[in-house]
């Protein structure tokens, strides 16, 4: 698996600004590009009928002048609707849910408002797209919520003069992004486990196309090489407690193994329901460990050992950062989690 790349360093961006004292204008921009009003607004509405050396310079043009399109009327309200634009896949799955009350609650906070589209789960995925449906709606700035690679990550270009977050652990080179630390969160699980004596840990992780399981896939990876252990290919499910359950009976069969580190708490719950039906005793002869502890206010007395996302502190990253003017350096803001102790990890037999 190829590494995600930890880089932390700021990326080089371009700012939006005003002209000459004023907002900029359509007319402004076909000026200094040489084009016409209408070539302006094609390139601005990203209708297809413009060359894409035309489209290119516009664009250019638009990041140095600042030019923000005027979607939806927005000049009538002075440009500023107190809202910000939030893009999702499956508002469903409980990570997503979990990041919109963060969002939320930051929002609330400071007496903005949402504006929310979501992406079916078998629609291509494009930022552009994304970025292009959010520009349209009466939105201050964007969050985009990237739970799986988007095809044109590194070639993405923000919308001019909107500010555009990306929720993702891969640093863009013209967007900030933030996220909770889903490597570093590895590294919490495994000391936990090492410190406790084991080092025949297997990994269950989310599906392919997730980014948080590649990432904590590839922290657990690193981790056991820092120990000169190899690794024992990690079992996939589908985030929901059943596959875990399902990976859980194939693991119960592993009497190598002596603790499971589980990307998520729904399929750790799964595992440990089918590893004691098979006989095989929590934490006595295996421990387990989730992450995300997203079951306690569910599950009551609940004894999973897992690792806490502050998402509050997530959520008022993502809002702060996608109400500031289109930053001159997009950051990487990774935000560490906390192992939450209970008791399903117990010293090695």
């Amino acid at each position: 698996m190829q590494r995600p790349n930890q880089g932390g360093a700021p990326a080089t961006g371009a700012a939006g600004g005003s002209y000459k004292g004023r907002a900029v204008s359509m007319s402004d921009v076909a000026a200094a590009a040489g084009v016409s009003q209408q070539t302006v607004s094609r390139v601005a509405n990203g209708v297809p009928n413009v060359s894409e050396k035309t489209r290119e310079r516009v664009l250019a043009v638009m990041r140095e002048l600042g030019f923000r399109p005027n979607y939806a009327g927005r000049s009538l309200r002075g440009g500023n609707y107190r809202a910000i634009g939030l893009c999702v896949y499956d508002i469903t799955k409980i990570g997503n849910l979990t990041m919109l009350d963060g969002i939320l609650a930051a929002a609330r906070e400071r007496g903005r408002a949402i504006t929310m589209i979501e992406m079916r789960e078998d629609e291509a995925f494009t930022l552009t797209e994304a970025s292009q449906r959010m520009a349209a709606l009466p939105v201050d700035g964007m969050i985009i919520g990237m739970s799986r690679m988007a095809p044109d990550f590194e070639r993405f270009v923000p919308q001019p003069g909107m500010s555009t977050v990306i929720v993702t652990m891969y640093a863009h080179p013209r967007c900030t992004t933030v996220d909770s630390d889903h490597y570093g969160c590895s590294h919490l699980v495994m000391n936990h486990l090492f410190d406790h004596g084991h080092e025949q840990v297997r990994f269950v992780g989310g599906p392919d196309h997730s980014i948080d399981s590649e990432f904590r896939e590839a922290g657990w990876r690193d981790a056991l090489a820092s120990r000169g252990v190899a690794p024992v290919e990690p079992l996939r499910g589908d985030w929901t407690a059943m596959s875990g359950y399902e990976v859980g009976q194939r693991l119960a069969a592993d009497r190598s193994m002596t603790a499971v580190y589980v990307a998520n708490d729904q399929m750790a719950m799964g595992v440990i329901a089918a590893l004691r039906a098979a006989g095989r005793r929590v934490p006595e002869d295996v421990s387990v460990v989730g992450i995300d502890d997203s079951l306690a206010e569910m599950v009551p007395n609940i004894e999973l050992t897992t690792v806490r996302f502050d998402l509050r502190e997530r959520g008022q990253a993502v809002f702060e950062h996608a109400m500031h003017e289109p930053e001159r350096q997009p950051y990487t803001v990774r935000i560490p989690g906390v192992l939450i102790e209970r008791s399903t990890v117990a010293d090695r037999a």
